[in-house]
């Protein structure tokens, strides 16, 4: 029997042409600190980075197109944090056996299958799963905006269930959700877009529990000097 987990990334939504402003790692200060320090580096050279980010209208409409291809079980809460690693520790402990993920990032592992040879993290917590047996299947729906290739990870999909699909391929369906994840990767989505992710949650028309996701303030107009050089250091 299938017990699904849907688990969305917030930079499903993101687009940005430079991929590299972003980090590999999560923490405080790449949540936070990081985006400040990109800002005044930008200003520094007479750039904006905000004018480098755009987020999709898709996302006012996304739970609207979800309510066509899944069922979400009455009752069930979304678990929203920062970090996707939460989806491995809510598919183990609630024995769920599928997982459909919208993301502009795998999550696989990123290394081939040696990645999955680490402890849980925001990268390998998917392969994770497929490694563990905790998961039979894991259907991966790329955001419009992201630079991954499924080939990215050929040894994994040679070895693990993976499905790489779209919203049109998933249509005509009814998959019934045991458990929805909303993550928020602050390491990857910048702060001035977290108004717009708390409405993201809202709309699911779900009950909510935040898990070690706080909130950001971002307001780098009202910085004293100081404080512009500590970011710029850190």
């Amino acid at each position: 029997m299938e017990k699904c987990l849907l688990s969305i990334d917030w930079d499903y939504f993101i687009k940005t042409p430079n991929q590299k402003w972003s980090s590999q790692l999560e923490s405080k200060k790449t949540a936070v600190d990081l985006w400040y320090k990109l800002y005044f580096q930008a200003s520094n050279r007479g750039r904006n980075i905000q004018q480098f980010f755009e987020l999709a209208q898709e996302a006012t409409k996304f739970w609207d197109k979800l309510g066509t291809i899944f069922q979400l079980k009455e009752g069930i809460t979304a678990y929203v944090s920062d970090s996707h690693a939460l989806s491995f520790k809510i598919a183990k402990d609630k024995g769920l056996n599928v997982v459909y993920l919208f993301d502009s990032h795998a999550d696989l592992g990123y290394g081939g299958l040696s990645s999955l040879n680490f402890e849980v993290n925001c990268a390998n917590w998917l392969g994770k799963l497929l490694k563990e047996g905790l998961v039979k299947e894991a259907n991966i729906i790329y955001g419009p905006y992201t630079a991954e290739k499924p080939e990215f990870f050929k040894e994994i999909n040679q070895t693990y269930n993976v499905r790489y699909l779209t919203l049109e391929q998933l249509g005509g369906r009814a998959i019934t959700v045991e458990a929805v994840h909303i993550c928020r990767s602050g390491a990857w989505t910048p702060p001035w877009y977290d108004n717009q992710f708390v409405d993201f949650v809202k709309r699911s028309g779900l009950g909510y529990r935040f898990i070690n996701c706080p909130p950001r303030k971002w307001n780098p107009n009202n910085l004293s000097f100081a404080e512009q050089i500590d970011y710029l250091l850190a």
